[in-house]
């Protein structure tokens, strides 16, 4: 066993910077390479490649973005593990053997299969509700994976692989994979495989734990060659999280914070294959520059069942936007909206076609996005105009008459993309395939196959923990002044389908009982009135002096291949909810 693994996350989606590879190749020692490129959106996508091409289905940006490197990988002994495998593993990983033998290299590549459920899609669709809405499963959807575990990228380690390639699977398992192998964890070790999919959830995004996406963006430096990250980790399970020397960003626990809290929502009970976490009590301490030190994960063991994301077509959309300046900026720009959907509505009636199954019109700049109006004093906006509808036909109509305003609407500019394209609705849908019944194994250079057995889970696991009550404020005993919540708090924000969660994180220890007493469900529900949620939920984090909230039903779809809305995916609300105001003691902002 070794002391000491190094993993270095170079992408964190399909499309990220293909110089972040070679940044960790020259600035930090790594033993793995690791990337997560898929997505709900990026499966979504995928499934309509795979329906057009069946060798396609795969992130083929990962093999331009090794390619080059594959000498030095080889030479240095360095093993890559990625989801690039996306619908379509195996073909990825036939593509990747003809990149190493183009390169005259002796290279082991594993692909792992088993998420992939379409052929079974009769059985598990017929009936079953998806586990976020409650509404009913398609029963006939264009993809349908599992959200595999590490152990499977283990075995394939464990047999020799020096690149591994898997198709869905959570984002943590291409870290926790190798770290199993190397330390020999057991799948009982729940504190460490806890602790390895924290590691894994943080560094999984990229440069957003290395100083991207933090609320305090202005310390921040180099921005032009943020640095990806590269995490120590070690056999109790306790890591550092740091960058390659000479790249930018900035590494604290403020931001590693900040990664935590974003795209979770119960934290006592963050639910992965091969365990249930808790990350309430977590530390995160400086360690040196750019080095935060990560300890305290607690697990339990997981549950019986995968979590599977279904895809399906759901008729078609269309948006566009266009830029306003000067007089009356934001009332042309509402205006030009809302008559290019009430003209749209018109032609397709007449053409025979049924009514918009939706329309959407948000004007930036007059406060539709943030819910607080602006419009007399907007003298700059732009506005966002989409339009669903289940026949592409008439959609057209949309895409041919958008132009047009241009001579109605004065001042319109800013159009850069031409007519708006009409594009197919890809919805997506969750539901739970029990392990029992989902095999996995792994495919070896193409010609040897090995089953992996997969934990089965306990039936008794803990799927929840309690929720934050509301607490009421108590009388003060000083002076005190209100300030917008960044005076005292950071924040981060992000989507699980048609959820939103915002992490909320103290500045100081002493801050977070304003954060429970005042950023109450029934304040951020207000805060939030114009996305309408139809309820907010409330965790606690002590050991992060955070707490996290859950928004439901605020994005406008299943996805963000479905909505309508400028922000599909809830990236704003956590900046949102730092404009809310809170009352605190005079001397903590003096």
């Amino acid at each position: 066993m070794t002391d000491t693994v190094r993993i270095g996350c170079f992408a964190a989606f399909w499309g990220d910077t293909r110089t972040a590879l070679r940044d960790i190749l020259d600035g930090a020692q790594v033993d793995y390479l690791v990337a997560d490129y898929l997505s709900e959106i990026t499966m979504a996508l995928l499934a309509r490649a795979r329906a057009t091409d069946p060798d396609g289905g795969f992130i083929a940006d990962f093999l331009t973005t090794v390619t080059p490197a594959l000498p030095e990988i080889a030479a240095r002994g360095i093993r890559v593990v990625v989801n690039a495998g996306g619908l379509n593993p195996a073909a990825a990983a036939r593509a990747t053997r003809a990149a190493v033998a183009e390169a005259g290299l002796s290279l082991t590549v594993a692909a792992v299969e088993g998420d992939d459920l379409l052929a079974r899609r009769g059985e598990l669709c017929a009936g079953a509700t998806d586990m976020v809405t409650g509404a009913p499963v398609p029963t006939a959807p264009v993809s349908l994976n599992a959200y595999l575990g590490a152990r499977p990228i283990a075995v394939a380690l464990g047999a020799g692989a020096d690149i591994v390639i898997t198709g869905r699977c959570v984002d943590a398992a291409v870290v926790l994979g190798p770290l199993l192998h190397e330390f020999g964890w057991a799948d009982d070790d729940h504190d460490l495989l806890s602790a390895g999919s924290l590691v894994g959830h943080i560094v999984e995004c990229g440069t957003q734990c290395t100083g991207g996406n933090v609320t305090d963006w202005e310390d921040v430096p180099g921005w032009e060659r943020m640095g990806y990250p590269v995490a120590e980790c070690f056999p109790d399970g306790t890591a550092v999280i740091t960058k390659p020397a000479g790249t930018g960003g900035l590494v604290t626990p403020a931001g590693v914070g900040e990664q935590v809290l974003y795209e979770i929502a119960d934290p006592g009970a963050y639910l992965m294959p091969d365990v249930s976490c808790d990350w309430r009590d977590i530390a995160l301490t400086q360690d040196g520059p750019d080095r935060v030190r990560v300890s305290g994960a607690r697990g339990g063991p997981p549950t019986t069942t995968f979590k599977a994301t279904a895809t399906s077509t759901a008729g078609f959309r269309a948006l566009t936007t266009a830029m306003f300046a000067g007089v009356g900026a934001a009332g042309k720009a509402r205006r030009t909206g809302e008559a290019l959907v009430t003209r749209v509505e018109r032609l397709i009636a007449e053409a025979g076609f049924g009514p918009l199954s939706e329309s959407s019109v948000e004007v930036v700049g007059a406060g539709d996005i943030v819910g607080h109006k602006a419009e007399p004093a907007a003298t700059e906006a732009v506005v966002k105009i989409g339009v669903r509808h289940p026949e592409k036909a008439a959609l057209e109509y949309f895409s041919a008459e958008f132009a047009s305003f241009a001579l109605v609407a004065q001042g319109m500019t800013g159009v850069s993309g031409g007519r708006p394209r009409v594009a197919p609705v890809i919805e997506v849908h969750h539901l739970l395939v029990d392990k029992a019944g989902t095999p996995v194994r792994v495919l070896l250079d193409g010609d040897r196959a090995l089953d992996v057995p997969v934990a089965p889970g306990d039936p008794a696991a803990v799927r929840s923990t309690p929720l934050l009550p509301e607490a009421p404020v108590p009388a003060s005993g000083g002076p005190t002044v209100s300030v917008p919540l960044h005076r005292i708090a950071t924040a981060r924000s992000g989507d699980k389908g048609n959820l939103a969660n915002i992490g909320v994180l103290a500045r100081r220890p002493e801050y977070v009982t304003a954060l429970v007493e005042q950023v109450s469900a029934a304040r951020v529900a207000e805060h939030f009135a114009h996305v309408h949620p139809s309820g907010v939920r409330r965790w606690a984090l002590p050991g992060l002096h955070a707490i996290n909230i859950v928004l439901d039903d605020v994005l406008g779809g299943t996805g963000g291949t479905s909505t309508l809305r400028f922000d599909p995916q809830g990236k704003s609300y956590g900046a949102m909810l730092l404009a809310m105001p809170v009352e605190v003691p005079a001397s903590w902002v003096s």
